[in-house]
């Protein structure tokens, strides 16, 4: 497993995931970095650049051209090796299963060698510290890729994976949904998909910012409005699942085989967590209205 260190942040960082080929969510986010003053150096994208959405190649080379920091998920690793599939995780036979042959064949068909040559040359991991906090960055579990660990998951499976990744604060992807979860003096961080509407039944997406303060740092997640019709409309244009233009237009995913029975039963509910800022200390962490 490769793995790289990115040393220590004295800056906030900016943290989003699952960009998807939503090349109209990446210009969003980027116009969220300028009203932040965060630099390119301080952008950290944990994993799938590409999947559902039809702009795969104008999306790597926007993230390639601004050098943000960048972990290879499911999709990076199959696409890198060569794999017949997204290696997504999701149920063989499933409707997620299905649609993804469609969108993946696309991505394939669509990546220029250059942009392949970024996904190969990704780590699977990134490492930092912040605040006084040691970070790992990864897609989806500590050793599987693809593991959809949700916010509805046990208090102990989270602590097994920190165990695991010897870290204060683990920052996921892969479950598109934004979470953040205190674990004793720890915390699993997922700043939901920036390329996908959180199935909350608005178009928003999301990204997060982690700010150094004191013996410690803060998290705070931030929606973001974009441009969800040119997406939904790019997306039909060129033959994909309309499913996923629909679920960006209404916030509603057209599937929900991944989703455990807690987050499937809140589907439609808009998240309240736009602006919500957590607190962590280096042995103290604990959620802020």
């Amino acid at each position: 497993m490769k793995i790289a260190d990115l040393g220590t942040f004295t800056k906030p960082v900016l943290i989003c995931g699952g960009a998807y080929g939503n090349l109209q969510a990446l210009e969003a986010l980027a116009e969220l970095q300028h009203s932040l003053a965060i630099s390119d150096a301080c952008v950290i994208h944990s994993g799938d650049a590409v999947a559902y959405c039809a702009d795969t190649e104008a999306s790597v080379q926007f993230m390639a051209a601004r050098r943000w920091h960048a972990i290879s998920g499911n999709v990076e690793e199959q696409i890198a090796r060569g794999g017949a599939d997204c290696g997504c995780g999701y149920e063989q036979g499933s409707a997620c299963d299905a649609a993804s042959v469609r969108w993946y064949a696309h991505a394939v068909a669509t990546l220029s060698s250059a942009s392949r040559q970024w996904m190969t040359a990704l780590p699977a991991h990134l490492t930092f510290s912040i605040g006084d906090i040691s970070a790992r960055v990864m897609h989806g579990s500590v050793r599987q890729t693809n593991r959809f660990m949700f916010d509805s998951l046990s208090d102990a499976e989270f602590a097994h994976e920190l165990d695991e990744a010897g870290v204060d604060l683990v920052i996921a992807g892969h479950a598109s949904i934004p979470f953040t979860r205190i674990i004793g003096t720890r915390c699993w961080h997922n700043s939901g998909a920036l390329g996908m509407p959180a199935n909350d039944g608005t178009s928003r997406v999301w990204a997060s910012v982690l700010r150094p303060e004191p013996g410690g740092l803060s998290i705070t997640h931030h929606a973001i409005e974009f441009d969800a019709q040119t997406a939904a409309d790019r997306i039909r244009a060129e033959n994909l699942p309309a499913g996923y233009a629909d679920g960006l237009e209404t916030g509603l995913w057209p599937s929900l085989d991944v989703l455990p029975n807690r987050e499937r039963a809140t589907t439609g509910q808009a998240l309240s967590l736009d602006g919500q800022r957590f607190y962590m200390a280096r042995r103290t962490a604990v959620a802020a209205e």
